[in-house]
């Protein structure tokens, strides 16, 4: 790490410890030229896949755009902000851990379906009825009789 008062290309470290729960490194650094000491804090760079939509387009990721639908499945349900939060949290945790460049965007409605599943299954339905299109209430009927031996 260059020092920022001298332009030294060496410093040492003297300190290093875990702050903001974990995700980052704090170091105290020393130059070994001029003496002064100084702070740097390290983080991971974590990079969302890119979405390749079913028409073969690309677009980033949006988490807004993940929580707004699942916000609208989420609609007037009891299901808290905090357990929301933690299902976009692990639909994005999913997404890294793919380990790809890019994704089908299929596998963030999959994701996002099994994850409404285990919240609220009306959210669930109602998410899964745009999702996959449904075109009449013999397909709602199908869903919802997967729902319920699934749960049997």
């Amino acid at each position: 790490m260059h020092c920022p008062f001298c332009g030294q290309a060496d410093s040492k470290v003297i300190d290093s410890r875990l702050v903001a729960e974990g995700q980052q490194v704090r170091r105290r650094r020393e130059c070994p030229h001029c003496g002064e000491r100084f702070t740097t804090y390290e983080s991971a760079e974590l990079v969302m896949p890119k979405l390749i939509k079913q028409d073969g387009s690309r677009e980033p990721y949006n988490t807004e755009k993940l929580r707004a639908g699942m916000m609208r499945a989420l609609e007037r349900r009891p299901v808290s902000v905090e357990d929301i939060e933690a299902a976009i949290t692990r639909v994005e945790h999913r997404l890294r851990a793919s380990g790809e460049r890019e994704v089908p965007s299929r596998l963030v409605g999959e994701a996002v379906m099994d994850e409404l599943k285990e919240l609220d299954q009306v959210a669930f339905v109602r998410f899964a009825s745009v999702y996959r299109s449904f075109q009449d209430i013999a397909e709602f009927r199908a869903e919802i009789e997967r729902l319920e031996n699934k749960g049997k």
